[in-house]
């Protein structure tokens, strides 16, 4: 079994590695998150933008599987599948965990409106109600798949959900109470569609590992958005590091083979907190153009900055990660030099690891090693030796700082733009 990661703030392009993989895997699992966060994958010029789905559910004979940690938004998966079937592609295989937590409306309307009301503090969440719906599992008022089947149990949870729920939407944010009777409407008028994708994905992975099948597990977000190892409280609801694979998808550890993460040859993040090595100057702005960083999800700006090497260790060191994916390599091609953090310095003290106390990593001030661009189109290049002396050199450099083998390169935005060093399976 693969788990694949993200080693930055998210959209570091592991839908492209997925990708690259999907030939030799028989199974994608998306273990964590909901649609908050999006992959973009360009399959013959044709761009899909997927949320919610696993990226794997674009390569032929793949089963993509959405595991029991993901929260759901039932009216988002069906518009990504129907939009799938209209292009052509075969969503049959999909598999749903009877386990993974359903999104209602009403966590929708409490994300947006408690967002609003934390004004200055906000944590710029994308509003689809995944915080909300995490918190109601962990207060054990949340409603799962299965309840969708049994219209007894489900009404008896939204009741309970909206009993307090209302509560402070009325009287703390002044907005309508919301009608039980209408959610429930709303989330029976799946069931049917719902029923033929829904099982126990976990058995199903189980015995799909001891037949010899290849699994790989797919995180939503990234390292540095994990609950608990990431920039908190500017995080997501869900473990995305190596670890919440076996929580998220109902496999143990001992299962895992490797761990791969995918680190951008830049840094980018969407929404608020810390970021040392953030630039507001014209190399931001180019990066941010040439690698078209908007959000999949949310179509904002992403927040560019150099690539942090301080964070891409830690990554390694969280989720023990075994290779390396770089992409996004060509973004450099314009440039005559390019400085990459390789430490921070907070009040005058040297840190080569990342701070634990969130103060320090707020007032971090990178400690930049400037290394020679290459000032060459890398797009067509397939193999390392076809990159320029200056391009190896610099996945050299970023190789032996981070402590793991970096075995996949990517040099444009099409699936054939890949180079692999060292093979994953």
């Amino acid at each position: 079994m693969i788990v694949l990661v993200g080693a930055q703030w998210g959209d570091e392009g592991k839908g492209k590695a997925t990708d690259l993989l999907g030939d030799r895997l028989d199974y994608v699992v998306k273990f964590n998150g909901g649609n908050n966060a999006g992959h973009t994958v360009v399959i013959d010029g044709e761009k899909y933008a997927l949320h919610l789905l696993p990226s794997g559910i674009l390569t032929p004979g793949v089963t993509p599987v959405i595991g029991n940690g993901v929260v759901v938004d039932l009216a988002v998966l069906f518009e990504e599948l129907d939009g799938l079937q209209a292009r052509g592609i075969d969503t049959s295989r999909l598999r749903i965990s009877a386990n993974a937590h359903v999104i209602p409306s009403y966590n929708r309307s409490l994300d947006k409106v408690s967002e609003r009301f934390l004004g200055a503090r906000r944590i710029g969440t994308t509003g689809r109600g995944i915080g909300p719906t995490y918190a109601d599992k962990m207060s054990r008022l949340g409603v799962r798949i299965q309840d969708i089947f049994d219209a007894s149990i489900l009404r008896q949870k939204v009741e309970a959900a909206l009993s307090f729920k209302n509560q402070v939407l009325s009287k703390i944010y002044n907005r309508s109470a919301i009608k039980p009777d209408d959610v429930i409407a709303e989330l029976l008028s799946y069931a049917d569609r719902l029923r033929p994708y829904v099982g126990d994905t976990a058995l199903e992975l189980s015995k799909a590992l001891d037949a010899g099948k290849v699994v790989l597990c797919e995180a939503g977000q990234a390292t540095l958005l994990d609950v608990d190892h990431g920039t908190y409280p500017f995080v997501t609801s869900s473990n995305a590091t190596s670890g919440g694979a076996c929580t998220g998808a109902g496999i143990p550890p001992t299962r895992i083979d490797s761990v791969v993460a995918v680190l951008k040859a830049f840094t980018s993040r969407v929404g608020e907190g810390p970021f040392p090595t953030e630039l507001h100057d014209k190399f931001g702005d180019y990066l941010r153009e040439v690698g078209h960083e908007y959000g999949t999800t949310t179509g904002r700006p992403r927040r560019i900055g150099w690539l942090d090497l301080v964070m891409a260790r830690y990554a390694q060191r969280i989720n023990g990660v075994t290779d390396f994916a770089l992409t996004k390599l060509d973004n450099y091609d314009g440039l005559d030099e390019i400085p990459v953090c390789v430490a921070y310095d907070v009040n005058g003290v040297r840190h080569d690891e990342m701070p634990v106390n969130q103060s320090d990593f707020h007032h971090a001030v990178p400690v930049y090693e400037t290394l020679p661009g290459w000032k060459a189109d890398i797009s067509g290049c397939r193999s390392f030796e076809d990159l320029p002396k200056d391009a190896q050199r610099f996945v050299e450099f970023v190789e032996h700082r981070v402590g793991a083998r970096v075995s996949i390169v990517g040099v444009g935005p099409g699936r054939e733009a890949v180079i692999e060093r060292h093979p994953v399976l």
